[in-house]
């Protein structure tokens, strides 16, 4: 399944960019409880601490470069306003519709107007995907090399530009005790995953998960996810000492 260049083309310049909940708790603590950023800012924080954001800011940011580029563009999502709220973008191009996830780190958009049954590598990290549209919501299936088979459904309806960032100021002000970070990261034969989650961190790659050994300290664990980010150092041990006094 090919993606058109003009999508991807946009789409390719995130592909350094993790997806986490650091960025949300230092805000946070630096502007009264937190809001969602404007472009402006996270273009700031990106130059200044090589940082990015949540699936809310990604996705507003990818809005943002979708639309300067002349591509319509908007937010998707479920359960807004809600612990389990959770953000992508739908792009069009020539009457076709791309499901955009930065969010969940997929490695490429994907078409959704029409299903896929046989699984497709290449789209997301370490699992081939099925595509199960239907007439206002879409299903990916996630066939993992062990076997297993998850999926999530994405409602496939324009959210409010307006409702989205209501509840972008919502998810960036619940901060949550358990610390999350996800990155792409390219290897010899495949890109993989490497998570940072409730103090542990894996790869996960087509043979499975790897677990690192853990780390003893906010030193340690700010070193590591420096290594995979290029996060700034300072920021991460500031990030990670107050998910420590959750």
């Amino acid at each position: 399944m090919e993606i058109p260049n003009e999508i991807n083309r946009i789409y390719t310049r995130f592909d350094e960019f993790p997806m986490e909940t650091l960025t949300k708790a230092w805000f946070a603590n630096h502007h009264n409880g937190g809001r969602q950023r404007t472009i402006e800012e996270m273009k700031e924080h990106r130059s200044r601490y090589g940082i990015a954001g949540n699936c809310f800011d990604l996705a507003y940011w990818l809005i943002h470069e979708f639309q300067d580029a002349g591509i319509r563009a908007y937010p998707v999502g479920h359960d807004l306003a809600t612990d389990d709220a959770h953000v992508a973008v739908v792009a069009h191009f020539n009457n076709r519709r791309y499901l955009c996830d930065l969010g969940d780190q997929w490695l490429q958009p994907i078409c959704i107007d029409e299903p896929v049954v046989q699984p497709l590598s290449g789209f997301f990290p370490a699992a081939g995907i099925t595509v199960e549209p239907c007439e206002h919501e879409v299903t990916i299936h996630y066939h993992r090399p062990n076997g297993k088979i998850s999926r999530q459904r994405y409602q496939t309806e324009p959210v409010d530009m307006n409702a989205f960032l209501k509840a972008a100021d919502f998810c960036q002000q619940n901060i949550f005790r358990k610390p999350l970070l996800e990155v792409r990261l390219p290897m010899q034969n495949e890109t993989a995953h490497w998570e940072f989650y409730n103090w542990e961190s894996f790869l996960s790659t087509s043979e499975g998960k790897q677990y690192d050994p853990p780390a003893q300290t906010i030193e340690e664990w700010a070193e590591r996810i420096h290594l995979k980010t290029g996060y700034d150092r300072t920021f991460l041990i500031e990030a990670l000492s107050l998910y420590r006094e959750l």
